[in-house]
C-alpha cells in the first residue's frame, strides 16, 4: 500500500531538553509539501555536532530530532520536485545547494542561504513535518536523520548510486566530506608538503586521507588518545604524537619535529579554541595555512596574538569541506535523465 500523501507513523530518537537522554518514541511524519522530499532512512552516522546539540554547546531548539549524516531511499516527493523520484537512493544534505543564491553562484561558496542558518529548527514555510501526540518537534540542520523517515527541501537531497552501501556512504553527508574536503579544497594541500592533523576521530581521519590523496610527504597526527594512532597510520599518517607526553606546548613540539620550520598545513578537527590557536602556531610563520574544521561551542570566544598572522600565516574555516555538491536536476530530452551527485575539485567517486 502506498504511503504517498499520507502521514507516516514511525520510530524516532527525540531529545526533549538540553542534556537529557534520547527517548525512542513513535512520531508522525507529515507528507512533503511543494519542493520537499520524504526519505526513508537506511543508515545514519553519529557526528560530534549531534553531541554538541545534545549538550547545549551548539544552539538548537527543543524538542528536537538530531542527526544529519545519512543515506536513504525517497519514499515520496512534493509538488514541483524533479531532481529525485520515489525509489531513488539519496543522501540528505545539511549544506543544501539551491543553485540560485549568491553563495551558490560564487566559485568558492558552499554555504547556501537555503540552509537553516538561524537554527530555527523548522522548514522554509515556518512549520515542522514532525509531531508527537500533536506536539511539534524541531528539525536539526534541516535533515534530522535519527528517525525512520524525514522530510527535507529538494535543495538538500542528492541522488547517489543505487548500489552504494548505505552504512558507508552516509558519512558523505558530513564526516568524510568535511575532513577530506578540508585538505583538498580548503587548504589545497600540495604534493610534498608537511601536515599536522589535530584530532583523530572520524573527521580527522578523513582529513588524513585527504592530505595523503593530495600527496603530502609527512602527515603528523595529534591526539591525546594513543589508541587512535594505529588507525591513523593505516589511513595515511606518517607519525603520531600525544601532547600529554611533552612538557612544552604542542606547537613547539611540532616545530622541533620539522627542524624549526613548522608544518605547511595544520588542521584543527576537535572544536576547542586552545587547540585552534595551537594548530595556527604550529604552521610555518610565513606561508603556513591552518584550517579550523571542528565545530566550536556556540558561546566560545578566542584570543590570540595578531603576530601569529601578521607574518603571513593563513587562518581559515571550512564547512562541509567546501564541497559544492551539484544541485540535482532533470534534463528534458528524448528521455528524462537524472543528474546525480558530483564533487567539485575532487577525485572522490564513492557516490557515482
Amino acid at each position: 500500500m502506498s504511503t504517498a500523501g499520507k502521514v507516516i507513523k514511525c520510530k524516532a530518537a527525540v531529545v526533549w531538553e538540553v542534556k537529557k537522554p534520547f527517548s525512542i518514541v513513535e512520531i508522525e511524519v507529515a507528507p512533503p509539501k511543494a519542493h520537499e522530499v520524504r526519505i526513508k532512512i537506511l543508515a545514519s552516522g553519529v557526528c560530534r555536532s549531534d553531541d554538541h546539540g545534545l549538550s547545549g554547546a551548539m544552539y538548537v531548539k527543543f524538542p528536537v530530532i538530531l542527526g544529519h549524516e545519512a543515506a536513504g531511499v525517497v519514499e515520496s516527493v512534493g509538488e514541483g520536485v524533479t531532481c529525485v523520484k520515489p525509489g531513488d537512493k539519496v543522501i540528505p544534505l545539511f549544506a543544501p545547494q539551491c543553485g540560485e543564491c549568491s553563495t551558490c553562484k560564487h566559485p568558492r561558496g558552499n554555504l547556501c542561504k537555503m540552509g537553516d542558518l538561524t537554527a530555527s529548527g523548522l522548514m522554509h514555510d515556518g512549520t515542522s513535518r514532525f509531531t508527537y501526540k500533536g506536539q511539534q518537534l524541531h528539525t536539526f540542520l534541516g535533515t534530522s536523520t535519527f528517525t525512520e523517515y524525514t522530510v527535507v527541501h529538494e535543495s538538500a537531497v542528492v541522488k547517489i548510486d543505487a548500489a552504494a552501501p548505505a552504512e558507508k556512504v552516509c558519512l558523505i553527508g558530513c564526516g568524510f566530506s568535511t575532513g577530506y574536503g578540508a585538505a583538498i579544497n580548503s587548504a589545497k594541500v600540495e604534493h610534498g608538503s608537511t601536515c599536522a592533523v589535530f584530532g583523530l576521530g572520524g573527521v580527522g581521519l578523513s582529513t588524513v586521507m585527504g592530505c595523503k590523496a593530495a600527496g603530502a610527504t609527512r602527515i603528523i597526527g595529534v591526539d591525546i588518545n594513543k589508541d587512535k594512532f594505529p588507525k591513523a597510520k593505516e589511513m595515511g599518517a606518517t607519525e603520531c604524537v600525544n601532547p600529554l607526553d611533552f612538557k612544552k606546548p604542542i606547537n613547539e613540539v611540532l616545530y622541533g619535529l620539522t627542524d624549526g620550520e613548522g608544518v605547511d598545513y595544520s588542521f584543527e578537527v576537535i572544536g576547542r579554541t586552545d587547540t585552534m590557536t595551537a594548530a595556527l602556531a604550529s604552521c610555518h610563520m610565513n606561508y603556513g595555512t591552518s584550517v579550523v574544521v571542528g565545530v566550536p561551542p556556540s558561546a566560545s570566544e578566542i584570543t590570540f596574538s595578531p603576530l601569529l598572522i601578521f607574518t603571513g600565516r593563513t587562518w581559515k574555516g571550512s564547512i562541509f569541506g567546501v564541497f559544492a555538491v551539484s544541485w540535482c536536476f532533470k534534463v528534458q530530452g528524448e528521455e528524462e535523465e537524472y543528474k546525480t551527485m558530483t564533487f567539485a575539485s575532487s577525485d572522490c567517486h564513492i557516490a557515482k
